[in-house]
């Protein structure tokens, strides 16, 4: 038991470790970066002069922006999506199903070709719904939610419909409670891929007043300007931070959700 604790900690160790190399770098003085000495002095005009760096003022706007647009449209579409699936009776609607799961076996890289020219085509290149457009529907969220919608019992909804409820009532009052833990599984896991996502942002921005954290992120690494390690880490943490507090606020939720929402 104590060497499998052991090794647990090691590779959360080994997980933690660009994170504390980063702080490191972040909070010394260029000159001190290579000695790793405990000793070394310790400052934080590392971040500060990152953040005037770049307008990260502007890439977290952006950032949060994108974010929370595309969360709350999942969020909407797939419960909408997730309810027809289990309660309306479709003819197809298990092949209707199986389409939807095939998304997930498509990586998004593959689409960007077609998804630059659809977006071009609808004239919002370079704009934050363009971005967010590509994202809005996601299997993922509707498989997570119709698993838990078929675990309601339905003589709840039944006994609703007697009592003269509607289904958006039914829906708003019943069943999205109930999934409550779904939800913010999906929407924690959600979050950190889009505040993460590079290359797609990449591709379609050109102006600073749509670019995310991350396509800013990579001026600090440009050639021209030098590799410039303690404005990277600085920016690297101010970064991930918002991140990181959410995983650590909401990871017991986290957790549970998703042994709650195991395959039934």
């Amino acid at each position: 038991m104590r060497l499998l604790n052991l090794v647990i900690w090691l590779a959360a160790l080994l997980w933690f470790l660009p994170i504390l190399v980063a702080l490191w770098v972040a909070i010394h003085p260029a000159a001190e970066q290579g000695s790793f000495s405990l000793f070394a002095p310790l400052t934080l005009q590392n971040f500060v002069n990152a953040w005037h760096a770049a307008p990260f003022g502007r890439y977290f706007i952006n950032t949060s922006l994108l974010v929370v647009m595309i969360v709350v449209v999942q969020l909407v579409l797939a419960t909408i999506a997730a309810y027809a699936l289990v309660r309306f009776r479709m003819k197809y609607s298990g092949i209707l199903f199986a389409l939807i799961l095939l998304q997930l076996m498509i990586s998004p890289d593959v689409l960007i070709l077609n998804n630059y020219k659809t977006i071009g085509a609808l004239g919002l290149r370079d704009s934050l719904t363009g971005i967010a457009l590509p994202y809005f529907a996601s299997a993922f969220a509707i498989f997570l939610l119709r698993q838990a919608f078929k675990s309601i019992p339905l003589v709840l909804e039944e006994a609703a419909i007697i009592e003269g409820a509607s289904r958006f009532y039914i829906l708003r009052k019943i069943y999205i409670p109930l999934a409550k833990p779904i939800y913010v599984a999906f929407a924690l896991v959600s979050i950190s891929f889009h505040w993460n996502d590079f290359l797609w942002p990449l591709v379609i921005t050109d102006s600073v007043q749509v670019r995310p954290l991350t396509v800013g992120l990579q001026l600090f690494s440009a050639p021209e300007q030098g590799v410039q390690w303690a404005l990277i880490g600085a920016a690297t943490l101010m970064t991930t931070l918002p991140l990181l507090l959410l995983f650590f606020l909401f990871q017991r939720q986290f957790i549970q959700s998703f042994m709650r929402a195991g395959i039934r």
